[in-house]
């Protein structure tokens, strides 16, 4: 529970800051991230943005669902499960609170060489995709010692 909470504060002082400070310009940090306010209407990295009140509402719908199947997940969930469980739960609370508060999420971490960007991100994007990858990461490595 606590990791929940740590994440959902994180990011939102994260976001708070960057809302407050950095809304017009975006902020030079070095030569491969900058910090540059962008808002989100779809899911991760974009996807599925757009201006359609119905497409946005089924889209937190899905959210919200996921987010109660989480929870479900770390309750039944052993240990090291729960913590990954909770590493996604709290980015995605973070992001479902956006999502109803400003009806965006507000991205803003630019990563990038040259060029060449990586989709524009949060801190609560972050810890979801740390949680997805850990535990896929995980569970292929038990079932195949398994096999």
């Amino acid at each position: 529970m606590f990791i929940i909470f740590l994440i959902f504060f994180l990011d939102r002082y994260s976001k708070i800051k960057i809302i407050n400070n950095f809304s017009e310009n975006a902020l030079y940090i070095n030569d491969f991230v900058n910090f540059n306010l962008i808002w989100n209407t779809g899911i991760g990295f974009g996807f599925l943005s757009t201006n359609s009140n119905l497409i946005y509402n089924s889209i937190t719908g899905v959210i919200f669902i996921v987010i109660v199947f989480l929870i479900y997940l770390i309750l039944k969930s052993k240990t090291i499960d729960k913590i990954l469980f909770s590493l996604i739960l709290g980015g995605a609370l973070g992001n479902a609170y956006d999502r109803l508060t400003y009806f965006a999420v507000p991205d803003f971490i630019d990563i990038h060489y040259k060029n060449f960007h990586w989709f524009t991100f949060n801190i609560a994007d972050v810890f979801i995709t740390i949680g997805i990858v850990i535990l896929l990461t995980k569970d292929l490595i038990f079932k195949n010692e398994q096999a």
